[in-house]
C-alpha cells in the first residue's frame, strides 16, 4: 500500500507538472491545469487513483494552511472593517440566490421540493479554497475587495456547516433543536477556550517559539492543523477551525515570519486539493444534463455577483469595488458539492441531479477563473453599465491613496535614515517592503506601511503613487528600480525619485529615465570625505573629531539595528 500510494503521488505530481507547463504555456490559470490534472488521474479518463483517502487528508491539509495563513494576514481591526459588510453581504446573497435559484430550478425540471431546495443551496454558496488561491496568485489579499470577499465568503461556510449538518441529519430522520443547541454551545466553547489559551498562556512562550525557526515552522503547523481539527470535530468546518487559528496568532511578533514559512508547504498541498476535485468531479450523465447545467451556470456567473453588487452598493460602496467583490461568488463551492453528494448517498437526490451540480461546478469553476484573473479589463468594460450599482454618496475606500506625501521602497540598507528625515520634516510617509521582519518592526514601531513588492502595480495605486512628491528606493535590483522610475514617469512626472545604483553605467541610465538623483553606495564615502578635506585640510586634529563623531553616529546606528533584531 505504502508504494503504491509512493507511485500514485509520484505520477500526480509528474501528470500535475506537464499539465501547468502546458497551462503557463498557454497562459491559462494554474487552476484549471490542477482540476485537469484530477479528471485525467481520476475515473474519467485513466483511473490512476486508488487511495483517495490519502489524498484527500493531504487536500485537507492544503485548506487548512490556506486558511491559516489568510487568519494570520487579518487582526481585529481587518474584521472590524469589513465585519459589516462581510456578515450582511454573505447572509443576503446566500438568501437571495437560494430564493431566485429554488424558481429557476423549479421552472427547469421537475425535481421534488426537497431536490430543488438542495439545488438552490448548493448555488448559493462559493469557493473560499478557490477564490483565496486566486487572490494570493494575483497578490492582492491585502485589498479591500479581497478583505470582503474573504469575509463574507467564510460567513457563507458557517453557514454551509449547518446546511451539511441539516442535509446529514434530514437524511436520518430530520433536525431538531437540541442538535443546533449542542452544536452552538461547541463552537462558542472552543472559541472562548482559544482566546483564553492567546491572551494568557501563548504568550509567556513567545520568545521560546520566536527564538528557533525550526520551532517556529513546526509550532505553526501543529497550531493550524490541530485548532482545525479541534473545530472540526466539534462539528465545524475545517476551514473556519484553521482560519480561527491564523485570526489567533495573528497579532504575535512572529505572525509574518511564520507565515512566509508555510507558503511553500501550502502551495504544494493545495495543488493535491485541487487534483482530488477533480478527480472526484462526475461526468457520466454530461450530454443529458448540459444545457440545464449552462442555464444554472449562466446564473451563478451572472446572478450571484449582481446580488452582491447590490448589496453593497446600498451599504455604499463604489461600483468598483462592488464589482471586484463580486466575482468572488461567480462560482459554486467544493461544499455544495459534498453537501449533494451526502443528500446522495443518503437517497434524498439522484445521481442525475448530482451529475447535474457537478458539471455546473466545472463550468463555474472554470469560467469565474478567467474572470478574476481579467477583472480590470472586464472592469473597464462593463464601468459604464454598473453606475445602477453605487450610490451617489460612497464610502472612502482609498484614504492611503492621498494620505502620503512620501513613500520610501525598501528599509535595509539605509532605509532607516530616510525615515528618521521623512519624521523630521514631519510628513505623511509609508514604507513599502515584502520582508515579513521589516513588516513585523514596522508595525511594532507605529510606521506606516504597506507589505508587497514594488513591481505590483495596484500595490503602486494603493499607495498613492500618482499623487506622492517623493519616492526614495533602496533597493538595489537595477531592473526593478527602472520598473519603478519608468511607472512613475507614465503616472506622476512631477514626483522626484531617489533610488540606487552599483555602477556608474547604472546611474546614467537610471538618470535618462528620470531619476532626480542616483545613489551610488561606493562615491558617497569619496565625495563626503573629499567635502571634509577641501573644508578642513589636513590636519589630524579636525580628522580626529570627524571619526569621533562618526563612530559615534555608527554606534547609535548599531544600537538601533540591534533593538530591532531583539
Amino acid at each position: 500500500m505504502e508504494h503504491t500510494l509512493f507511485i500514485e503521488l509520484s505520477l500526480i505530481i509528474a501528470i500535475g507538472t506537464g499539465i501547468a507547463l502546458l497551462m503557463r504555456i498557454l497562459r491559462q490559470p494554474l487552476i484549471i491545469g490542477h482540476i485537469i490534472t484530477g479528471l485525467i488521474v481520476g475515473p474519467t479518463v485513466f483511473n490512476l487513483v486508488t487511495d483517495n483517502e490519502t489524498l484527500t487528508i493531504f487536500s485537507d491539509m492544503g485548506i487548512a494552511l490556506l486558511l491559516f495563513l489568510v487568519g494570520l494576514g487579518l487582526n481585529p481591526r481587518v474584521i472590524k472593517e469589513v465585519g459589516r459588510v462581510a456578515v450582511l453581504t454573505g447572509v443576503g446573497q446566500v438568501i437571495f440566490t437560494t430564493f431566485f435559484g429554488y424558481l429557476l430550478v423549479s421552472a427547469l425540471t421537475d425535481l421534488s421540493t426537497t431536490a430543488t431546495f438542495y439545488v438552490a443551496l448548493g448555488l448559493a454558496f462559493s469557493s473560499t479554497i478557490i477564490i483565496l488561491k486566486l487572490l494570493s496568485d494575483k497578490k492582492e489579499q491585502t485589498r479591500l475587495h479581497a478583505k470582503i470577499a474573504t469575509g463574507f465568503l467564510l460567513v457563507q461556510d458557517i453557514i454551509a456547516t449547518f446546511a451539511l449538518l441539516f442535509v446529514s441529519a434530514n437524511g436520518s430522520g430530520g433536525l431538531n433543536a437540541e442538535d443546533l443547541i449542542e452544536l452552538s454551545l461547541k463552537g462558542l466553547s472552543v472559541v472562548f477556550l482559544l482566546y483564553i489559551f492567546t491572551k494568557y498562556l501563548l504568550p509567556l512562550f513567545t520568545k521560546t517559539i520566536s527564538g528557533s525557526q525550526e520551532l517556529l515552522f513546526l509550532f505553526s503547523i501543529a497550531w493550524g492543523l490541530g485548532i482545525g481539527a479541534i473545530f472540526k470535530q466539534s462539528g465545524f468546518s475545517l476551514e473556519v477551525g484553521a482560519l480561527a487559528a491564523g485570526i489567533a496568532l495573528s497579532q504575535f511578533s512572529y505572525a509574518q515570519e511564520a507565515a512566509s514559512r508555510l507558503k511553500p508547504l501550502r502551495d504544494f498541498f493545495i495543488v493535491l486539493f485541487f487534483v482530488v476535485l477533480g478527480s472526484q468531479l462526475d461526468l457520466s450523465n454530461i450530454v443529458e444534463v448540459l444545457p440545464i447545467a449552462l442555464v444554472l451556470s449562466a446564473f451563478v456567473i451572472i446572478g450571484n455577483p449582481i446580488i452582491v453588487m447590490t448589496i453593497m452598493g446600498l451599504l455604499g460602496y463604489t461600483k468598483k469595488t462592488s464589482f471586484k467583490t463580486s466575482l468572488a461568488v461567480a462560482q459554486i463551492s467544493e461544499f455544495s458539492l459534498v453537501m449533494l453528494l451526502l443528500a446522495n448517498k443518503s437517497g434524498q437526490i439522484s445521481s442525475e441531479t448530482l451529475s447535474l451540480m457537478t458539471v455546473v461546478g466545472l463550468i463555474t469553476i472554470a469560467v469565474s477563473s478567467y474572470i478574476i484573473l481579467y477583472d480590470e479589463k472586464l472592469y473597464v468594460v462593463f464601468e459604464k453599465n454598473l453606475d445602477v450599482f453605487e450610490r451617489r454618496k460612497t464610502k472612502p475606500e482609498n484614504k492611503k491613496q492621498h494620505f502620503n506625501e512620501m513613500l520610501l521602497f525598501g528599509y535595509k540598507k539605509g532605509g532607516l535614515e530616510f525615515i528618521k528625515v521623512f519624521q523630521k520634516l514631519k510628513k505623511n510617509f509609508a514604507v513599502i517592503d515584502y520582508d515579513p521582519e521589516v513588516i513585523d518592526h514596522l508595525e511594532t514601531s507605529g510606521i506606516n506601511y504597506l507589505y508587497g513588492d514594488m513591481t505590483d502595480l495596484e500595490l503602486l495605486e494603493e499607495a498613492g503613487i500618482n499623487h506622492v512628491k517623493l519616492i526614495v528606493s533602496v533597493v538595489t535590483d537595477f531592473e526593478t528600480t527602472k520598473f519603478l522610475l519608468r511607472t512613475i514617469e507614465q503616472v506622476n512626472e512631477k514626483a522626484v525619485v531617489i533610488c540606487h545604483a552599483d555602477s556608474i553605467n547604472e546611474a546614467a541610465e537610471l538618470y535618462e529615465i528620470g531619476a532626480g538623483y542616483v545613489m551610488l553606495p561606493h562615491y558617497i564615502g569619496s565625495e563626503k570625505i573629499g567635502a571634509f578635506i577641501k573644508k578642513n585640510g589636513l590636519k589630524k586634529s579636525e580628522f580626529r573629531k570627524f571619526r569621533d563623531k562618526h563612530l559615534a553616529y555608527l554606534q547609535s546606528h548599531f544600537n538601533e539595528e540591534k533593538e530591532n533584531d531583539a
